[in-house]
């Protein structure tokens, strides 16, 4: 597993061994930030906070910062994604434009120093808290107004946009299907 662009571009990341992380994949990836350059009706990547929900290794996160966020907030609450994220931040040297959050993101969470401007969510895929956590970000105060988000899932997994959210575009890539949604 690699960065795909930016500043950081070729650089590996560490993942845990076993399956208890599925980090999402270097394809899936390349493909999120192209579609966040050029095809999504969004403000840009350039200068935004974003967070990295169910961060697992931080490479969404990271690929952000690689690729000209401002800041990165990765969340998770296992310690092998505590250890490996902290091991990849390191490698970056990204600790001043990172910020951890050890916590289950279903609960409530501490604000951020700033609203996100894009959220990542990527829970393991026989989870089906995806609703519940965007739910817990937009009553936290997570989310600027006009955030956009990201859930990865299953291709084949139901999914449906919770209150205070509407579906702005969908993409399949083999076995991941990621949904942008907007604030409404």
């Amino acid at each position: 597993m690699r960065i795909v662009a930016g500043k950081h571009r070729g650089r590996r990341l560490v993942a845990p061994q076993g399956h208890d992380i599925r980090p999402t994949s270097d394809r899936v990836r390349e493909a999120l930030f192209n579609l966040l350059a050029h095809s999504l009706d969004w403000s840009g990547l350039e200068e935004a906070w974003v967070a990295d929900i169910f961060c697992g290794t931080g490479a969404v996160g990271l690929e952000a910062l690689s690729r000209g966020a401002a800041h990165a907030t990765l969340v998770d609450n296992g310690q092998p994604a505590f250890a490996a994220t902290r091991q990849n931040i390191a490698t970056l040297g990204e600790e001043q434009r990172t910020s951890f959050l050890r916590n289950d993101a279903t609960k409530p969470m501490p604000r951020p120093a700033r609203p996100i401007d894009f959220a990542y969510l990527d829970p393991p895929y026989r989870l089906e808290v995806t609703a519940e956590v965007l739910t817990n970000l937009l009553d936290s105060g997570w989310l600027a107004p006009d955030a956009l988000s990201c859930v990865e899932l299953h291709r084949k997994a139901a999914f449906e946009a919770p209150d205070g959210f509407a579906v702005e575009d969908e993409r399949i890539y083999g076995d991941t299907r990621l949904v942008f949604l907007k604030l409404t």
